[in-house]
């Protein structure tokens, strides 16, 4: 340990004899009790080290069972290391991620009671083949994050006691060998974000101490094997982001907690027994080609349902997700989903989102929706609904996003939305609303994205909140006379639309002092005068608008750079920190603001 402590120059660590004779004392070493004589573990975690030559100095100390140099920046492994330490018996784990490694993997001989080998997280390349396959004791592998190529490894410790593998994010290819199913202990499986393809082995089913099988994003085709379903250990399987078709195995979900079978060609109709598993927590068959019906048994312990992008139809089983305490993810958009929205919906009191966007739902909005007070994201969006939008709505007090366009509503904007003070995004737009925007709107302070154009609104424009930076859309109203004053104050705005108005008089100089804008839409109003001079940068339609003149050429300024959207991102990152969601990453979809036909 001494050579050691004067090959490290660490400052993090202090490793002085002088300051502190006994090595069992210092940072990140640990001895084996009682006697506190013999250094079992030395843990060098992230002190910034980024020179490999004190590592064959650590073989020195016989009783080492564990070394912890992760987070670091070394570059290499020294052949000495691999040499030295290799005759040491009793070392069990060797944790390399997070550093900087490159070239091919490094031949292991001898470590003979390793047991736990992580190099993920590197810039390790090449093939992999017989590097690896003298690790007899050998229970746990990550190779997870480099650059390894050529043929899924399947020579792993010659005693077959592996019981995770991890070689996520590289670039294997060819396909899964069967003869993985040789390591029966396998616990663990994640051959993520590859370039593997091929079908799986049906013998996959052999593996009966299977928890976890993760293949997800990789070029798998074929069916799914049945044979899934006989591992009762198998609590997760993620195979989504691939292009497995046919049906889903039946029995599949029987042990599972989470299913991920996303983005896939899959078809046929989700069978009956298929989301009633007690254990089954998380759902996502989006984006396939599934049809027929939502089964009406569904798992009490439902956290996250995702069926989105499908072809399925019917109704909504409301009296079974009604039941669902746990329900936090309610995700059946795109489909051809017909009937209500059933007042029931409002006992899912943990609902976070709630997207039944893209379907044929027709009917008023149940004022139930206002139980749902811990609701985020509310996406009802082309679809048949009728009659006004409720007050109730205004009870969603953490609501972010609220999405009703395309629609055929009707009524005003009821006053009461303007309580809702986390609002980021509200698209209203293409409906039949009539009447005047609230006076209060303006105290929604965190609003970004305002979107009302193709209504019926009409009356005086009232002072916008001044957080809006994305867009506001007031187009193919009724609205009429000056454009009002008040819209000066948006200075961080990128689009805004008043097009297919009635707005007269002159464009408001005030426009070219908008240092954020990007868009500006007046085409097909009543606008007379001469147009003012814009940056360059701002693209500015004003067609339409018979008694407008062209000024001077438009002065010629250094581009601005749009900010809102890199603002958006951090509000959503902070508004979520505490819960880790993602769901908000929707939020960005009307930034494009695409006009789409109502059904």
């Amino acid at each position: 340990m001494i050579n050691l402590s004067k090959s490290l120059n660490v400052t993090s660590i202090s490793w002085d004899i002088n300051e502190e004779p006994n090595p069992c004392l210092w940072k990140g070493v640990s001895c084996n009790p009682p006697s506190n004589s013999s250094v079992i573990k030395i843990s060098l975690s992230g002190v910034f080290l980024s020179s490999s030559d004190f590592l064959p100095l650590v073989c020195q100390i016989e009783s080492l069972q564990i070394l912890d140099v992760s987070e670091n920046h070394l570059i290499t492994i020294p052949s000495g290391f691999l040499s030295d330490c290799g005759e040491l018996d009793g070392l069990k784990l060797l944790n390399f991620s997070y550093n900087n490694l490159e070239g091919s993997l490094p031949v292991f001989v001898g470590f003979a009671g390793l047991e736990f080998l992580d190099l993920s997280h590197n810039k390790l390349n090449g093939t992999i083949d017989l590097e690896l396959d003298g690790l007899v004791g050998l229970r746990s592998l990550n190779l997870s994050v480099n650059y390894f190529t050529g043929s899924v490894p399947n020579r792993l410790g010659k005693s077959k006691v592996l019981k995770e593998l991890q070689l996520s994010m590289n670039m294997f290819q060819g396909i899964i060998p069967v003869d993985i199913v040789g390591y029966r202990n396998l616990t663990l499986i994640d051959f993520s974000v590859n370039n593997i393809s091929g079908s799986v082995p049906d013998r996959i089913g052999e593996l009966s101490k299977l928890e976890v099988l993760i293949l997800s994003s990789n070029d798998l085709s074929g069916e799914i094997p049945q044979s899934l379903s006989n591992i009762t250990s198998l609590t997760r399987f993620a195979a989504n982001s691939n292009k497995f078709n046919g049906s889903i195995p039946a029995g599949i979900t029987k042990h599972l907690r989470n299913l991920d079978l996303s983005y896939n060609t899959l078809s046929g109709s989700i069978s009956s027994d298929l989301l009633s598993p007690l254990n089954l927590q998380t759902v996502d068959l989006s984006n396939n080609g599934l049809s027929g019906s939502i089964p009406g048994a569904l798992s009490p312990s439902l956290v996250r349902l995702r069926l989105g992008s499908n072809s399925l139809d019917y109704v909504i089983p409301t009296a079974a997700i009604a039941t669902l305490q746990n329900l936090t993810y309610l995700e059946l958009e795109n489909n051809t989903l017909t009937g209500l929205i059933s007042p029931e919906l409002g006992f899912c009191q943990n609902l976070m989102l709630l997207n039944l966007a893209g379907n044929q739902l027709s009917g008023s909005l149940p004022m139930e929706l206002g139980q749902l007070s811990h609701l985020q994201v509310l996406k009802l969006e082309l679809n048949l609904f009728t009659g006004q939008i409720p007050i109730q709505i205004a009870q969603m007090s953490k609501l972010s996003i609220l999405n009703i366009s395309w629609n055929s509503l009707n009524g005003s904007i009821p006053p009461s939305v303007a309580s809702l003070k986390n609002l980021i995004n509200m698209n209203l737009q293409g409906n039949n609303l009539s009447g005047s925007i609230p006076e209060n709107i303006g105290s929604i302070t965190s609003l970004m994205e305002l979107q009302l154009g193709e209504n019926h609104l009409s009356g005086d424009i009232p002072s916008m909140p001044t957080t809006l930076q994305i867009a506001l859309n007031l187009s193919s109203n009724l609205f009429e006379g000056h454009i009002p004053v008040t819209l000066a104050n948006l200075t961080g705005l990128e689009i805004l639309d008043l097009s297919n108005n009635k707005f007269s008089g002159e464009i408001p100089t005030f426009f070219g002092q908008l240092g954020s804008l990007t868009q500006l839409i007046l085409s097909n109003n009543k606008l007379s005068g001469e147009i003012p001079k814009f940056g360059s940068w701002v693209f500015v339609n004003t067609s339409g608008n018979e008694g407008l003149t062209n000024s001077t050429t438009p002065e010629s300024k250094k581009k601005g750079k749009p900010i809102a959207l890199s603002i958006v991102l951090a509000v959503v990152a902070a508004f979520f920190a505490g819960g880790g969601f993602t769901i908000l990453a929707i939020s960005l979809l009307g930034y494009k603001l695409v006009k789409k036909e109502r059904n």
